[in-house]
């Protein structure tokens, strides 16, 4: 399967999302810039990457969720394409109404930078298949509006649908985000946002490969 990352102004982790899909998929992914209005048809997997998108004004990613790439991202995920958000990406997601709920302010009001334990709470999904149900892997974080929240009937729509695939697991959870989830899914299933940094350990040089089951998940990589 074919990725593709999506670039915007502000975004700081497109080289480490490029390097770890080329790592694991053994070829680079297309890059796609912020005024390109289509993507190819043989793209079968689009992540946007974290970073500070026009520099978080106004919302953390409400500015790129309005630039025409995205419109050409909105289209292939209805169309069944993989989508992947990671940090200000899962931001730029909510931001875009592909993803419920709202990314706010960590409950520290603070910057946090280190590693967290995350439970698989759904490895039912494409993104998750590689895991055990109920797995605790690690992955770093680096955030500042990282606490997701939804209102009661939505929070209890995603719960009982089990589009919470990503919890925070065993105390970690580092923004106060409500019921610790981490990372969500769309009601179909083929978009996922999430806070914390998978592409930062996936080889032995970060200290672990426990973010690489995700992506050879996405990519189609895990035997049967």
């Amino acid at each position: 399967m074919k990725a593709a990352v999506i670039l915007l102004p502000g975004l700081n982790r497109d080289r480490d999302m490029i390097a770890a899909l080329t790592d694991i998929a053994g070829e680079p992914p297309l890059t796609i810039w912020q005024t390109e209005t289509s993507i190819p048809d043989d793209i079968g997997l689009i992540v946007i990457p974290g970073g500070f998108s026009y520099g978080d004004y106004l919302r953390c990613g409400a500015i790129a969720a309005r630039m025409p790439v995205m419109k050409a991202v909105r289209e292939k995920a209805e169309r069944g394409t993989r989508v992947i958000g990671v940090c200000n990406g899962f931001q730029i997601l909510v931001e875009g109404g592909m993803l419920p709920g709202a990314l706010m302010r960590n409950s520290s009001l603070k910057f946090v930078c280190r590693e967290v334990e995350l439970e698989i709470a759904n490895n039912k999904t494409v993104f998750t298949s590689a895991y055990a149900q109920g797995q605790v892997i690690r992955c770093p974080v680096a955030h500042h509006d990282g606490n997701y929240f939804a209102d009661a009937a939505t929070l209890d729509q995603i719960e009982a649908n089990d589009q919470v695939v990503l919890r925070y697991a065993n105390g970690t959870n580092p923004n106060g985000s409500v019921n610790d989830i981490a990372g969500i899914v769309n009601k179909a299933g083929n978009v996922l946002g999430l806070m914390p940094h998978p592409e930062n350990l996936i080889t032995a040089a970060h200290g672990g490969t426990d973010g690489r089951a995700l992506f050879e998940s996405a990519l189609d990589l895990v035997d049967a």
